[in-house]
């Protein structure tokens, strides 16, 4: 089953955070997963949205999503989304459908 991330971040200092921009597609890329969204101005249908960025990416599994994320080379470049942003992180699991 597919695995998917969503990201809603606050970014409060850009220069910093684009030191996590520049690694993040090589590290990424090792770990199989697809970027589906990156949007700073999403259509809200409802309620408030206060997030600067929303990101929304994919794995072929929970699996996969994990390595991504705990593995040395992901946290490394990740403290720079820390030190300059807030954020709150899910993973969703995704559906399996049949015809």
């Amino acid at each position: 089953m597919p695995c998917y991330i969503v990201a809603l971040i606050n970014i409060h200092d850009r220069d910093t955070y684009s030191k996590y921009e520049a690694g993040f597609m090589d590290v990424f890329e090792q770990f199989n997963g697809t970027m589906l969204s990156v949007d700073e101005e999403p259509q809200v249908i409802e309620g408030d949205w206060s997030w600067t960025r929303t990101v929304l990416i994919s794995f072929p599994s929970n699996a996969d999503a994990q390595a991504w994320y705990q593995s040395a080379a992901y946290q490394e470049i990740a403290k720079h989304r820390y030190a300059a942003s807030n954020s709150q992180v899910v993973f969703l699991n995704g559906i399996s459908v049949t015809n």
